[in-house]
């Protein structure tokens, strides 16, 4: 295994032999990095003082980006004179960025010094949306809210306190807090992200996502524009070329011409939908032609149970099974793909001939894509696994494995377990959810369903970034559904526009976390931190708080939970408290410092060791390296030994499943049943196996017949609602795609960003030239695009970058604020929302766009763009897809020209027309329990996990 440090070296020494200069006699070679034994004296000649040279010495301390899911490692330039932060690049001893970082981990030096952040506590004054603001101190807002919380614990109101989170950034910590109040109140933007292939990958093995060998693939299949924008992006973007660089044939299914369909080989652009058809005529390919791994499939796919369900009277063998499955998926024929995709024929049997000539090197990717924009979409993911699983590429080197076999998440001094159940995240009608049906809260609360008492918004901006937007902001302005809501944030958002109070938080150089992701086939831990405080400690100079070494008043979230804790439970009567006691000094609040040092002492494997090899404790490891490989080449963990742990007390069930005793006290872990450790293979021998029900890969679900679901309990088909059929191209329909993403781009958080947005300011409504023809207008023209709501007005460019038939609009830009006073304007122009149709109906309309104007920074009077681009996303209903509960993205839109008083960026939504909506998709559902009463298969991962008496609608 390759050390943090030794990691390290071989990215400072990587760099090619440089250009020796004329008249050079001293020049040594150049570094791709410090080295590390510097990192505490850097010294750099000052840029800007040139032809001068202007020494300047600095500290460099690691951290980990905080401007996508990806984490990547950062190195800040602290300087050692004034302890400013003068510039981030990467830290090359990260095992999954390697040093390398996209356009958005340098800006996180805008972020640090926007002159419009928030630095201090804010409280409402009038209205909400009303602008008005008064400064208040932490000690008076900590106060009240913590006030309003322990009334509602005391009360047994604990479903009426919510954490709803847009990007975590850090992994349990927050999931623990709540468990501690035992309030069931996490809320994630999962719904508008990730649920459909959550479930489409969870419903096979347990887990849901993948971790693709990219770098040792002989075949990448990527869905939509992984490599460079999607999960992981600069992580998995490196492996991707390493392994075309290998000789990987790479393969890109997406409509539009993205920069990674410009690197495929093979670049298919279906029609929006037909995905797991392309998918499911592979697999029959695969059968048909029996270029399958027949070991792989007879160990490790539950395939008697599938002939009991399925052939009940067919002799169960695996021989039987082969021809059974065979015949079943005979009807997805390249004809029938080719039919609902509008691809041709070779071109989907030249796909399905590399992919059966993968040699177990099948590396595969889907997240948001086709599985974020469908009906049905986690069909998709479900088929893709199927053909990994026909493959034998699943767990292989160069083949997808799951998320887990590569992600560690250490757990604080003691999980807190809790009782309750929260309908507002987890309604009996989305049993199958992945995860909380956070898309749906404003309609719930419009219904009567329940209220919010105490609202955290964390990093999240759901008037902005949901879909039906006006929705959530009738009820983020109402108090009776919204009692008190309060938005964490580092800069202003739409949504913070109506809080109660805005608490500033840190960004990543100004924060702890810990996290970890499937970045390759290893396993790492990194450690985001502030790195002024970590100076500060270097110096030895005193601090009470990370507020000490932060702008302003600008706090961490890990302290603010501490305190706020403390707060609600101020004499330990409510056992809240003892939750936050440091394990050093008894009796006494915990520190960040103390937090993490239980955590690296006695959660990490193998940090001792390294530790102590350097002569550092783990927690000063970690600070000095910002991150910890725990383990690399992780392969076929299915295939690994129990531990005698993990035997002692377990005995086989009737279906070979290991399992411990348990009872309705037990607390599930986050994905896998209660008690179930491994499973007993018919050989006699024992392995860990997998997370589902039966251990195993199921092809067969039985979840999915018990949950009221047996038409999909295995990999099918489901048409899209946007399918071919469901489109009157003549009449002006369009498909429109509003989900791909641009890759400087950071949803909310780029905003105050002055880099990217320099980079990125355009938002075009890509067009195929068929379509621009069919409806008479050419780039630059605007246009009404109507939606089953309302409507928005965009600016069309006419490219032959999209297949025709399909429109698309980034959803990273229009972004708006309503008072000068609030929000960046590097990114946002100033709206008026009115009312024209009486008080259901929302006008959002542009007063001004982006424009140059005075601050600190001298670089706002250079602002040169204008475009602030069109909140699509205000104009789409909710459409809950009825398994998953994903968000279904996919517009079924009707173009038109703009009319004579329409202006570019107009939204006009009506809000009673998008509850119709909602009731139209909620209807699609069905209302099913489980065996034995039971609300959700306790396998399904489910953050803030309770007891299991819990997951009973009668526990007695």
């Amino acid at each position: 295994m390759t050390t943090t440090p030794e990691r390290a070296k071989q990215a400072e020494d990587t760099a090619p032999a440089p250009r020796k200069l004329p008249g050079d006699r001293t020049h040594e070679g150049l570094r791709n990095f410090p080295p590390v034994e510097n990192w505490d004296n850097h010294v750099e000649y000052d840029a800007k003082a040139h032809p001068r040279k202007v020494p300047h010495t600095y500290m460099l301390i690691p951290t980990t980006c905080f401007n996508c899911e990806s984490a990547c490692g950062l190195l800040a330039y602290v300087d050692k004179d004034d302890l400013s932060v003068k510039k981030v690049e990467g830290n090359p001893a990260h095992p999954g960025s390697r040093g390398r970082n996209c356009a958005k981990g340098p800006a996180t030096i805008n972020q640090i010094n926007d002159p419009e952040r928030i630095l201090h506590p804010l409280k409402r004054v009038g209205e909400r949306g009303g602008g008005q603001w008064e400064q208040v101190s932490w000690d008076d807002a900590l106060d009240d809210i913590a006030g309003r919380i322990r009334r509602a614990i005391q009360e047994d109101r604990h479903e009426e306190v919510a954490y709803h989170v847009g990007r975590p950034g850090e992994d349990g910590f927050a999931e623990r807090v709540l468990q501690a109040w035992g309030c069931d109140g996490h809320n994630s933007h999962t719904q508008v992200c990730s649920s459909g292939a959550r479930l489409g990958q969870t419903l096979w093995g347990g887990y849901d996502r993948p971790s693709p060998d990219h770098a040792n693939a002989k075949v990448i299949l990527l869905f939509s524009s992984h490599l460079e924008t999607g999960h992981y992006f600069n992580p998995h973007a490196q492996r991707i070329m390493e392994g075309k660089q290998g000789g990987a044939k790479l393969i890109v299914v997406d409509p539009r011409m993205s920069n990674t369909a410009s690197h495929a080989d093979i670049w298919l652009a279906p029609w929006p939908g037909s995905e797991a058809a392309l998918l499911l005529s592979i697999a029959s390919h695969l059968l048909k032609t029996r270029q399958i791994d027949e070991a792989f499939l007879r160990r490790w796919l539950n395939w008697d149970v599938y002939l009991r369900e399925l052939h009940p009277d067919t002799e169960p063998t695996f021989e039987n099974f082969l021809d059974r499955l065979e015949a079943d998926y005979a009807e997805y024929t390249f004809e029938f793909a080719a039919a609902e995709s509008q691809v041709p024929i070779e071109r989907i049997r030249a796909i399905a001939e590399a992919v059966a000539d993968c040699d177990h090197k099948l590396s595969a990717h889907i997240w948001r894509s086709a599985a974020a924009g469908n009906y049905g979409g986690w069909a998709v993911a479900r088929a893709m696994w199927f053909v990994l699983a026909l493959t034998g590429s699943i767990g292989t080197v160069g083949g997808t494995a799951p998320n887990g076999w590569n992600k560690f998440i250490p757990h604080g001094p003691d999980v807190p377990a809790h009782d309750h159940w929260n309908p507002l995240t987890w309604p009996e009608e989305y049993p199958l959810a992945c995860n909380e049906m956070s898309i749906l809260l404003p309609h719930f609360l419009a219904e009567g369903r329940g209220v919010m008492d105490v609202y955290f918004s964390r990093v999240f901006n759901p008037i902005w970034t949901y879909p039906d937007g006006f929705t959530w902001m009738k009820a983020l302005s109402d108090p009776e559904k919204v009692r008190c809501h309060v938005a964490l944030t580092p800069t202003w958002s739409e949504t913070a526009e109506f809080a109660d109070y805005v608490l500033p938080m840190g960004h990543s150089t100004e924060r702890h976390d810990t996290h970890s992701y499937e970045t390759h086939a290893a396993r790492w831990l990194g450690f985001r931190q502030p790195v002024k405080r970590v100076a500060m400690d270097k110096l030895g100079m005193p601090y009470t708080d990370t507020r000490d070494s932060n702008p302003g008043e600008v706090w961490e979230e890990n302290e603010l939970w501490f305190e706020l804790s403390w707060r609600i439970d101020p004499d330990g009567s409510m056992g809240i408290r003892q939750h936050f006691e440091s394990k050093y000094r008894p009796g006494e609040k915990v520190t960040v410092d103390e937090y993490y040092r239980w955590i690296f002492e006695n959660r990490i494997p193998g940090l001792h060791e390294k530790a102590d090899a350097e002569g550092l404790t783990p927690l000063a490891y970690m600070r000095k390296y910002g991150v910890v490989e725990i383990a690399d080449n992780l392969y076929r963990q299915d295939e690994r030994p129990l531990t005698e742990a993990e035997l002692d007390g377990a005995v086989p069930d009737e279906n070979g499943v290991l399992r411990k005793l348990t009872d309705l006290d037990s607390v599930p872990p986050l994905i896998g049943e209660a008690g179930a450790v491994g499973v007993q293979h018919e050989d006699g021998s024992v392995t860990a196996g997998w997370l589902s029900p039966s251990r195993k890969l199921e092809i067969y679900s039985t979840p999915m017949k018990e949950w009221g679901w047996p038409e999909h309990a295995t990999p099918g088909y489901i048409r899209s609602h946007v399918a071919a059929s469901e489109i009157d191209l003549p009449a002006g329909d369009l498909v429109l795609v509003p989900t791909f993403r641009l890759p400087t781009l950071i949803h909310t958080r780029s905003g105050n960003a002055k880099y990217l947005n320099e980079i990125s300011n355009s938002h075009p409504l890509w067009l195929n030239s068929v379509d621009a023809k069919r409806h008479g207008v050419k780039t630059g023209d605007l246009v009404r695009l109507r939606t089953s709501i309302g409507y928005f007005v965009p600016r069309v460019w006419v490219t032959e970058a999209i297949r025709p038939g399909v429109c698309a609009l980034s959803h990273h830009m229009g972004r708006w604020r309503l008072h000068d006073t609030e929000g960046s304007r590097w990114v946002q122009g100033l709206v008026d929302i009115t009312h024209p149709d009486g008080p259901d109906s929302f006008m959002l309309r542009y007063k001004g766009g982006i424009e140059p104007f005075e601050s600190d920074d001298p670089d706002s009077k250079r602002i040169w763009w204008t475009d602030p681009g069109v909140h699509q996303n205000l104009a789409f209903a909710v459409q809950a897809d009825p398994w998953s509960g994903q968000q279904c993205w996919l517009q079924k839109v009707r173009m038109t020209h703009a009319e004579p008083d329409d202006r570019y960026g107009d939204v006009w939504v009506d809000t009673a027309k998008s509850m119709e909506m909602y009731r139209e998709w909620l209807a699609k559902t069905r209302t099913t329990l489980g065996p034995g009463g039971q609300r959700r298969p306790e396998f399904l991962m489910r953050p803030v996990k309770p007891r299991r008496r819990a997951f009973l609608v009668d526990p007695e």
